[in-house]
């Protein structure tokens, strides 16, 4: 099925590994993942390409390999690598022998990879790098480690990724056996990312992955895909958002991934690789965003004017309200300045899609304004992860659209979102009270608080258990807050507590270049714009919240526990 014919309903196979064995016999030498061939050096301008017959070739040789070495229906494999090609092949090959793949994070510590080890009692894991490896090696007792570089470590049976794809065999008998399996299988075991506490194990089987595929399909035809379309790929494959979009959905639509060099390479290789299809995380937009704005400042006083017209044509347009003179001037917009922010994109960006965190409007605003196409989506790895999304053409950005297909989506009376479909996991591994806490009834309890129109259009207002609760008893959002706060220019990051005190604090991180007077003017700003009860009352500058410290998950969430649990002494109460 080429890209082109992305609307017709072709996710119906049996399970994930058979789909992607389907593909490779009908697309053969067609490209399918690239990947810079240098990835520890860092060097640009050089990659490897897989094509679809390759891919199927090295999958079905792992598959056998690792089954003559003692691999098992039901064994946990663990999974810790950057974005490359071999993580894909990995994955259709455990799952075409019914062997379950649990991607963890490169940034896990070695107390990490042992939680997730003994959680899910895997026995057997797969690395990239040596270091990667060593990480994973002194995380618990292996039985087999396949290293994709060359590792070595005393007490570790280590088999080479190299010797273990060597096979020149055709694929068919392995993709005979994977088209056996039942939807209903278990596919992947995907941790949680861990905002609020420990995290746990979803178990996802294939129907889940299978309908989210099917219920964006709508999305992929309004999108009109062409034959030569390129997603790049920069959000970790243990993330379930890229794990099911990038490592199923688009290859599976015949759209060529590209596995960026990490997000510090990001600019250059979007220049370089010319995507089409992106995802972006919203701390990424608003990085960018400000990139933008801070390039403009330094133009000369006609290119700022000229930027700043379009960009209120650009906002006039989105709200209706577009002059026969804006229309009139549309062109040379398109001319003088939206083409030229595109070209930081490499010039033939088709879209992005923001999800894993809320949206700010106005930085979603922002980017539509200037003729980039963002589709605000929501999920969450219980649910496949996708679970609806702004569509092509109708997008409604303060919204993370409509349901997908297949999705059925109701609000609860204390206005907590519920989801039921295909999509929904089986359960949480080996946690039958959390899993009964989530389950209700074949609803899925997703924690976020929203609400759905009459249009059918879901908003997010909050996380139930991030609700702040005052003493007097008032309610408060501070995700609505927090936006207000890093609209600031002298504000970079912003947590916002205070659940049972008088009052709100927030740890502050200032911007680039901004000092504490400049971040208290910032917060004497915002409070001019809030509720009395909503206003800060009082502040502390921070270090950056980072993933180094842990106080930031792969997607830029930041995880408020432990952010709140390191500053307690500085915040003391209100």
């Amino acid at each position: 099925m080429p890209a082109r014919d992305a609307g017709r309903p072709d996710f119906d196979a049996p399970n994930l590994a058979a789909l992607m064995f389907a593909r490779a016999a009908m697309w053969g030498e067609r490209p399918m993942l690239r990947a810079a061939a240098a990835p520890e050096a860092g060097a640009a301008g050089a990659w490897r390409r897989v094509g679809w017959a390759e891919f199927a070739r090295q999958a079905a040789s792992l598959a056998r390999h690792l089954r003559e070495a003692g691999l098992a229906a039901g064994d946990r494999v663990l999974i810790v690598s950057e974005n490359r090609p071999e993580v894909p092949i990995a994955e259709v090959a455990l799952m075409a022998i019914g062997a379950v793949p649990v991607p963890a994070y490169t940034t896990n510590t070695v107390a990490d990879h042992a939680h997730v080890l003994r959680d899910c009692g895997a026995r057997v894991a797969i690395a990239s790098s040596a270091a990667l490896a060593a990480r994973v090696a002194l995380a618990g007792r292996l039985d087999l480690l396949v290293a994709i570089e060359a590792f070595a470590a005393a007490g570790v049976p280590t088999l080479s990724w190299a010797t273990l794809v060597a096979d020149r065999l055709a694929p068919d008998d392995i993709a005979a056996e994977a088209a056996m399996i039942p939807p209903s299988a278990l596919a992947c075991l995907i941790y949680t990312s861990g905002t609020g506490g420990e995290p746990k194990g979803v178990m996802l089987p294939h129907r889940s992955i299978l309908a989210n595929c099917r219920g964006a399909l709508p999305v992929a035809r309004a999108l009109g895909l062409g034959e030569d379309e390129i997603y790049l790929s920069f959000l970790p494959l243990s993330h379930a958002f890229e794990h099911t979009v990038g490592q199923f959905f688009f290859p599976a639509l015949g759209v060529e991934v590209v596995y960026a060099r990490g997000t510090e390479h990001l600019a250059a290789d979007m220049l370089a690789v010319q995507p089409t299809l992106m995802t972006m995380v919203p701390r990424v937009l608003e990085v960018i965003r400000a990139r933008i704005l801070g390039a403009v400042a330094r133009e000369k006083p006609l290119r700022r004017a000229l930027f700043g017209a379009a960009m209120q044509a650009g906002y006039r347009a989105l709200d209706g309200r577009a002059s026969l003179l804006d229309r009139l001037l549309d062109p040379v917009w398109e001319a003088l300045v939206r083409r030229r922010v595109r070209a930081r994109f490499g010039g033939r960006f088709r879209a992005a899609v923001s999800g894993g965190a809320r949206l700010d409007p106005e930085v979603g605003r922002f980017f539509l304004a200037l003729g980039i196409q963002l589709l605000q989506g929501y999920g969450q790895t219980e649910a496949g992860p996708v679970i609806a999304v702004n569509p092509p053409g109708r997008t409604r950005i303060a919204t993370v659209g409509p349901p997908l297909d297949g999705v059925e989506v109701r609000i609860a009376p204390d206005g907590e979102i519920l989801v039921r479909g295909e999509l929904v996991m089986d359960g949480y591994w080996r946690r039958p009270e959390e899993t009964a806490q989530v389950l209700r009834d074949g609803w899925l309890a997703t924690g976020d608080v929203g609400e759905l129109g009459a249009d059918g259009y879901l908003t997010i207002t909050d996380r139930k258990k991030d609700m702040i609760v005052l003493s007097g008893g008032e309610n408060v959002s501070p995700a609505r807050i927090e936006a207000m706060l890093v609209r600031e220019p002298a504000i970079a990051q912003a947590m916002v507590l205070g659940e049972g005190s008088a009052g709100l604090r927030a740890l502050l991180v200032a911007a680039d270049g901004c000092d504490d007077a400049a971040v208290a003017a910032a917060v004497a700003d915002v409070n001019k714009r809030l509720a009395v009860v909503e206003r800060i009352r009082r502040h502390v500058v921070v270090a950056p919240f980072t993933h180094d410290n842990g106080q930031l998950t792969v997607t830029q969430k930041v995880r408020r526990h432990m952010v709140a649990a390191a500053y307690a002494a500085e915040l003391g109460r209100g």
